[in-house]
Order: structure tokens, then sequence, then C-alpha cells
């Protein structure tokens, strides 16, 4: 035999071994890929499959190259076509093992599964008609083909379903049925190694701080993300960060180390969770673990959310095959980078669950809402911040039924606090990510890391046009209507009560107070001698939660008012910083925040929220709402010819008293020392301590900026004190509307309602054909009891817009003062099937159904609330009088024990009267309706030496707000005001 012939024979035999291995291999890739594509796992026998698809389908590729020109010869037509797509499938196959097979490249992808499939659909078609099954006849033949191809595509919707909606709705965040009856329920419960947070890690066990402190490893393919989160909050959020770090410590030296684990189950991942935080912190803050911050496994490491009642209440789970991504071994970590390039979806389950893209509010709320109880503050339950459940009843959210303002579509936290931005990274949507620098409103940490572009993008975030500022009225003196107010009650939160809830506030006057509105447009003269008031609104309008939002007893948050005239005198000024604007704010400014106290009376000012008993005021502005601010204003005789007044909408993170304790706070060792309790702490501190070791970039106290995020101006004329008075004056122009109406909102909400009601009818002046007007003027009228001119505002109001949710909530209010408890009923069912989540429609709706003892019908409902809160506090009430009507003792008994659990300790507030007499500021501005006055000024204080002018002689010739200069020493208790009680009158 010679050597041609033989080698023709290998050949053969090599065609003929590749002709039946071709099936095989063809069999095994459709089987691997049904599995790959329907399954995916972050497993190593999922990985092992990959790995032996990619084999399998290079082999394959090799002999379709050598035999797919005798393929073609030997075929029908038809299965040269199959031929050939198989073909173009092995193509794009052996590309995307090179390409991998990202977001990106998805395309191609899904272009390889289609020709791979039709391609063996045509082909077993053939090999099943060669084999008789349904041969004969070109009719069966075509049905034949048809058959495998709808088997194949039943194949294919079924492996499509398992891959995208089962995951998708096995990961989802749902409500608990109830809320636990104690803190002691939440979580591991009190056995647990990171009680009191609710966190817990999927099989009891702890993960070793590395897992938390190896982002590193995130780099390789997110490049971008990591460089962005080098500089976000989060990477600061642990002990990296002075102003939590000093909280800790404080906390642990009063409290303990347990306590503090309801801090870390959100802020400390590489501490708690590994065991460290059971170690006083200040023995190991340098360590890396406490410098690790909140790094990319925390938030994506999250397994599931348990509900969204906040307190880190989500499940851990350490990934098996973590320790491959983050091995140092280079053949090892890119083995894992090259199986992770070709099919990501494993790794992408594990770190992005569907709940972090379709329900990223409920995310957020795991650790963006929370509440203390006895474990952490020994003493009861308390409402901390909560970014959540005011945004859930908004317009923002499209959930809320009742907002005075609805943007263009809903929106939620990724839309304002993770934009998008372009990137290359794996991963990215068309070119773009969305931000891991969280822009918000933190600007003391990259004022203490010196990191210049992160305190520009925050400053840039803040001044973007999410607040207005408005000078908008100005009325004499004379014409001022008297406010009778009844302040809050039943604070029963250290937050806010928003749209999710009804106002606790009850006011009225006597009679709307003629004004001269807007400045700009009406351009009043002021005379000289005079006193105006004159009347700031602040908007909020592209924010989705309260403003100020997160902790806020911790921040300089103030509205300044400053008035100049042309001579360059200032007349006026309210807000003023001291130290030439380094310094604490002056005491009698207008605030936006919580102000608590202790059980000795003492401010909260240490971030000591543990230690809170009652509360002063909470001042704070609802998404899509306003604030009104009253300022009196005395012209002096030596002013020019023109003022101009100028307010500025200030905020500074942290408060100017808290960054001083943060660095340099200790107890004052000239003083004896102070009696200190979990409850209290009536120590004097002051700011000499040392700052060597402290977490900042350099060893000193940072000067936090002052970021003015909205600004107004406007100038008026100055006459003499003999010109014609003040008359009031409207401008009404169409562009207007909402100025009027943000007028009006910021007086309704602080319970002024007949110059509310003036101010919204201004709107229906402007175009009657606005609903606007209409509701807001019913909304008014409601609130003040007037059900009759409610009634028929309301009637106007449906009449333009018949489907208008809020129009209709606020006529069943109507209807329901009635008693026709069967209209209100019919009017609430309408606003929730627009708005089936507006919790207020749902609990008025609840209450109606008991008042017509319909039972049955109102726990349905009312257990409708607690699926979107479980912690509302009128559906647990409601419930209680429901189940008590059905007979059922044991239901009423559990929503009984909730309610008390969640209801306000309403004798706390009898704390805060002491406080309030040693404070007058403060009393001030806890009152529903108040006015500011000016600092002293050199202006002012020569007119005080000339004698008194008229039409000023009631005002009190000590400016509440006076504060003392270059302060370096600030007394945290008020214990002495249990004297001053015994000596004084009741404060309102």
């Amino acid at each position: 035999m010679d050597s041609g012939h033989a080698a023709e024979m290998t050949s053969n035999l090599r065609n003929l071994a590749g002709r039946h291995a071709l099936p095989s291999l063809i069999a095994f890739l459709f089987l691997s890929a049904i599995y790959l594509y329907a399954f995916p796992q972050a497993n190593v026998f999922f990985a092992g499959v990959v790995l032996c698809h990619v084999l399998a389908g290079i082999i394959a590729s090799i002999y379709l190259a050598v035999l797919l020109f005798r393929l073609w010869r030997e075929s029908s037509w038809s299965s040269r076509v199959g031929w050939i797509l198989l073909a173009g499938s092995a193509v794009i196959g052996l590309a995307l093992i090179k390409l991998g097979t990202s977001r990106s490249e998805f395309s191609w992808l899904y272009l390889h599964i289609l020709l791979a499939l039709v391609g063996a659909g045509i082909l077993f078609a053939d090999w099943a008609g060669r084999r008789g099954w349904l041969e004969p006849g070109i009719a069966k033949s075509a049905l034949r083909y048809a058959v495998c191809l709808v088997v194949l595509a039943g194949v294919a919707a079924g492996a499509w379903y398992s891959r995208n909606v089962r995951w998708q709705n096995s990961a989802r965040i749902q409500n608990p049925a109830d809320s636990p009856e104690t803190m002691d329920q939440e979580g591991d419960g009190p056995k647990g190694d990171f009680f009191p947070s609710s966190a817990q890690v999927y099989g009891h066990q702890k993960i070793p701080s590395k897992f938390f402190m190896e982002s590193d490893s995130c780099k390789r393919c997110h490049a971008d993300i990591y460089k962005q989160w080098q500089s976000s909050a989060h990477h600061f959020s642990s002990f990296n960060n002075q102003w939590y770090r000093k909280s800790i410590e404080y906390m642990q030296d009063r409290i303990g180390t347990r306590p503090s684990k309801w801090c870390g189950g959100c802020h400390d991942p590489a501490v708690l969770y590994s065991g460290l935080m059971d170690t006083p912190i200040k023995e190991i803050v340098h360590r890396p673990e406490s410098q690790a911050g909140l790094g990319c496994m925390m938030c994506h490491s999250i397994a599931k959310v348990k509900s969204t009642m906040g307190q880190g209440d989500f499940y851990l789970e350490y990934p098996k095959l973590h320790e491959l991504a983050a091995s140092k071994n280079p053949v090892v970590r890119s083995l894992h980078d090259f199986l992770v390039k070709l099919n990501p979806e494993p790794h992408r389950r594990v770190f992005l669950k569907p709940f972090m893209r379709n329900q990223t509010p409920e995310f957020c709320a795991s650790c963006h809402k929370v509440h203390l109880d006895v474990p952490v503050n020994h003493y009861r339950w308390i409402r901390g911040f909560n970014e959540y459940d005011n945004w859930q009843a908004s317009g923002v959210s499209g959930q809320g039924a009742r907002s005075f303002y609805y943007p263009p579509h809903s929106q939620q936290c990724a839309d304002c606090h993770m934009p998008l931005t372009q990137s290359s990274d794996f991963g990215n949507m068309n070119g773009f990510v969305h931000s891991h620098r969280f822009p918000g409103a933190n600007t003391a940490v990259p004022t203490a890391i010196d990191d210049a572009d992160q305190l520009q993008l925050t400053e840039k975030f803040l001044k973007s046009g999410i607040l207005s500022v408005d000078i908008f009225a100005l009325s004499p003196e004379s014409m001022q209507a008297k406010a009778i107010a009844t302040p809050q009650s039943d604070i029963q939160t250290t937050f806010a009560v928003g749209e999710e809830a009804e106002s606790k506030i009850a006011a009225a006057t006597t009679e709307a107070s003629p004004i001269s509105a807007p400045l700009n447009r009406v351009q009043p003269v002021l005379r000289r001698g005079d006193t105006v008031r004159v009347d700031v609104v602040v908007r909020t309008k592209k924010i989705g939660h309260f403003f100020p939002g997160g902790t806020v007893d911790a921040y300089d948050t103030w509205l300044e008012l400053k008035a100049t005239d042309d001579k360059k005198q200032t007349i006026f000024w309210s807000g003023k910083v001291e130290d030439n604007g380094k310094g604490p704010v002056e005491k009698g400014a207008h605030f936006y925040r919580s102000l608590q106290i202790d059980g000795h009376g003492n401010p909260i000012n240490k971030r000591n929220a543990w230690s809170t008993r009652s509360v002063v005021y909470v001042r704070l502005i609802p998404p899509g709402a306003a604030d009104t601010v009253h300022y009196r204003m005395h012209i002096p005789e030596s002013a020019g010819s023109k003022i101009t007044l100028h307010a500025r909408l200030c905020y500074r993170k942290f408060s100017w008293w808290n960054t001083q304790f943060a660095f340099a706070g200790v107890p004052d060792s000239s003083k004896p020392a102070s009696e200190v309790a979990p409850s209290y702490d009536d120590n004097q501190y002051v700011f000499r301590g040392s700052l060597k070791g402290v977490s900042s970039k350099e060893e000193k106290i940072p000067d936090v900026p002052v970021v003015a995020l909205a600004e107004s101006e406007v100038t008026l004329n100055v006459a003499p004190h003999n010109a014609p008075a003040l008359q009031p004056k409207a401008d009404l122009q169409a562009e207007d509307w909402q100025r009027w109406n943000d007028y009006g909102i910021g007086l309704l909400l602080q319970g002024d309602l007949k110059s509310a009601e003036s101010a919204f009818q201004r709107v229906t002046e402007i175009n009657p054909k606005n609903p606007d007007g209409w509701v807001n003027i019913g909304r008014a009228a409601v609130q003040e009891g007037d059900m009759d001119r409610a009634r028929a505002v309301l009637q106007k109001a449906l009449a333009l817009s018949p489907d208008l949710a809020r129009a209709h909530y606020f006529y069943a209010r109507v209807l329901r003062s009635d008693g026709n408890y069967d209209g209100a009923a019919a009017e609430l069912q309408k606003v929730i099937a627009q708005y089936p989540r507006d919790r207020v429609a749902l609990n008025d709706l609840g209450r109606i159904y008991f008042l017509q003892r319909k039972y049955s019908d109102g726990v349905k409902v009312l257990n409708t609330v607690l699926e979107i809160d479980p912690e509302d506090l009128q559906a647990h009430y409601n419930l209680m009088l429901c189940y008590n009507g059905l007979g059922d003792q044991k239901q009423a008994h559990d929503h009984q024990l909730r309610y008390l659990r969640f209801k306000a300790d309403e004798s706390s507030q009898t704390i805060t009267g002491p406080y309030r007499q040693l404070h007058p500021e403060d009393n001030n501005e806890r009152q529903a309706i108040h006015e500011h006055v000016s600092v002293p000024l050199p202006v002012l204080s020569q007119r005080k030496l000339s004698g008194t002018t008229s039409g000023d002689t009631s005002r009190p010739t000590k400016h509440l707000g006076t504060a003392v200069t270059a302060r370096s020493v600030e007394r945290s208790s008020s214990v002495t005001a249990a004297k001053v009680s015994k000596s004084k009158g009741a404060v309102n």
C-alpha cells in the first residue's frame, strides 16, 4: 500500500469519526446551553459546565469547518440551511469567547443562540424525516419542520421564563403580615451576634472582615465605579469618618458596646459581621477593618430584604466563589475573570438582585429608615430618620394621592442619588453606569479628607434647583391679623410627619392678613420709622423626601434674611453666622431640623439619639410643599433711599457644635464631674481635646462650608416717614400662580388657614379653570371645619377635573363629616383606584367601614395598609377596634400592643417646658406661627439711643437671638431649668 493511499484512508477515518462525533457534540451543546441559560448559578458545577460548553464548542467548530464542504455536497437543501446556520452560530460563539457576553454583547449572544436553535431544529427535523417520521409528501415534511421548531420555541420560552420571570419573582421585597411586638423579635433577637441591628447572615455565621475590605477586586472590571465609590460617603461610613467615630466612641463609653451594633449593621460591616464590634472601638479604631467603610460587598451581598421597616432588616450571604475573585494567585484570578466575562449572569445574580433595580427605594430603606427601642435607648420605641415613608406617600413616588405637586413622572432614590454617568466599565448600559459617588448632602467628609472633586460635586448637586426661595410678600405691622395657634401636643417622632399622616397642627387666624405681593412686581415703597412683616417662601422642588433629609438633628439648616441699604448699612439680619461665617448660627434663626432633648433637658447634639426623651420641635418641608417664614423688620430713620432684601437657604453638614465636639470635645475638667446616665448627660464640654489621630487628612478641626442651596433678592425704594402709608397690593400674573400657591401651602401647613385660603383664592383668580386653587381652598376649609365652604369649592374642582384624586379625597372628608359614610367610602374608592398604595386614603376607608360596623371589610382594607407599612400607627389602632367589633380578642390584643408600641409618649412633652423657658428662641420656633427679628446691629443700636420710633413701641428691646461671639465653650446641660420652672409661668 503506497503512502498516498494510506493518507486517504486516514483522512476518511477522521472524517467518519468527525461525522459521528459532531452530532454528539451538537447534542451536548444544545443540552448544556439550556442549562446555562435557564439555571445560572454561582457554583463550581456551573462553572465546569461553562468550560465544557466552550471546549465542546471549539471542537465542534473545528469539525464543522473540516466537514462543511462534504456535508454541503451530501445534504438536502434543508440540511444545508441548518449547517449554514450552525456555522454562523459557531463563528459568533468563537468571537464571544474573546469578547465575553456582557450587556454590550447581548445582541450577539442572542443571535448566537437563535442561529444555533433554528439550525439544530432544522437538522433534527431532517434527521427524523430520514428515519420515517412524517416523511412522505411536502405537507408532512413542512409539518415535521414546523413541529420541531415549535417544540424548540417552547423550550426556549421555558428557559426564558426560568431565567427571567422566576428569578424576578423570587427576589422581591415583601413586608411580613405584621410588625414585631418588641425589638427582641427583630433580627436574630437578643441572643444574636449582631443584635440590636436587624441584620442577619444566612447560616447564622460570621463573615470574615476581609470580605468587606476587598473592593479593589471589583476594580478589575468596574474601574470607573470603584473610583466613584472611593470618594463617596458610603466609603466613609465607618470609623474613617470622625463625626461617626466620635458618636460611637461616646455611645460605647455611656451605654456599652452591644447597643452600638444598632449602628454597625449599616455602618461597620467589616467590624460587626466578623465579631470585632464586641471590642470597644477605641481599642481597634485604627485597624484596617475599622477604616474600611461600606465597601462593594456590603450592599451587593444583601441576598434578601425582609421588609421596609429598615434598621438593617436584611439577610447577607457570603458568596461561595468570592475567594476566587479576591485570590492573590494570578492564575486563579484570571480564570475567575475569564468565567465572569464569558458568562456574567451568575456573578450578576450574586451581586445585583432584582430588587436592587426594581425596588430601589425599598432596598435603600433597609438602612435609610430606622427606629430605636429599649435595647438601644433603655426607654421605648422612637422613630429615627426615615427617608422611605414620606417618599412613598408623596407625589414623587406616584403613590400618594394628596400631594400639592407631582413631577412629570414618578422618581425613586437612584434617579437623584445615582444618576447615569458615562463609563466603559463591564456591565454598562449603552455606555452609562449609575454613579457610585452617591451625590447627596454630605459636605463634611470631603472637606475633612480634602477631596475637592467630591465636595464640588456635592455642592453642585445641592445647588441644582432642588429648592427655591422667594421673598414674596410684605405687610405693615398695623395690618397684621393676630394668630391663634395651637402647637403640636403629641410629637410622636424625632423625624417628622408629612403626607403619610394627617396634620397634627390646629391653628386659625381671625382674618387674612392683607399683603403686597409678589414683591418683585408690586415694588411697595417702605417708610422710614415703620415696622413691616416680610414673608419668604421656601419650596421643595426636586426632592423626594423631607427637606432636609437624613439625621436632621445633626445639621445646621436655616433661612437667612439680610437687608442692606444703598449706604451699605445692614439694617436687618436674621440667620447670621458668627466668626465671619465659620462659627455657630445665631439662635433666633429659622431652622429646619429636629430639636430633641434628653431626660434632663439637655439638647441632643452629640449624635446621641439613644438619649432622646422628648422633642421640642420638628420643622421639615415635605416633598413638593412649601414653608412660609415671617420676619419683623424695622426701617430705621437713618436708612438710605433703597433697601435690598437678600434671602439664602443655608446648609452646613454637620452643625458647628457637633463638628467641634466630634474633633475636640471633652468634658470640662475645671468643673465638677456631672451625673451621666443612658438618658442624660449633664456635663459641660469644651473643645480642647487632642487632635492626634483624628480620622481626617489633617489633625485640625475642619471648617465645614456653608452652602447656599437657593437665593432670592428684591430691592425696594424707601420714603420718608411722612409719605403715604403702605397699602396692600397684589399683581396677578399667569406665570406667578405657583408662587401664590406656594405661599398658601406654607401658610396652610403652619395652620394660618384664613391667610392660606386668601392666597389660594388668588390662584383661582389668575386661572379659574385651574383645579389646584379650588382644591387647596377646600383643603384649608376642611381643616378649619368649614364644610359648606369646602363642599362648594371641591365641587368646582371636580367639575373641572372629574378624576382628580386629591379632590375626591377631601370631598370624602366633607361627606364623612355629614355622616354620609356610603358617599365618603365611594369617594375614597375612587382615590384608591388611582392610588392603591395611599395609606391615608386606605386608613380613612378602613375607619369608615368601622363606623359602619362593616368590620370584616375594614380589616381587609387596613391589612392592605400594613402590607405597605407594618408600623402604621393608625392602621393598628383601627384594626384593634375592628377586631373588637368582630369579637376576635386575640387579634385585637395583638394590634393594641403594636399601637401602644408605636404611639407617642405624650407625657414626655412636659420635659420641654423648663427647656423652653431657658431657650426662648427655641420656644418661639416651636410655635406653629411665629416671627423672627434681627440680631443686634449698629444701625439698630443707634435707633435705641435716639429713642423708640413711632409704630414700634411694643417691640422688645432685647433680641432673643443674641449670641456670644467667639464661643469656645458650650454648655450641654439645662438641669437648672427645674429651678426656673418654679418661678415662671407655663410656656406654650
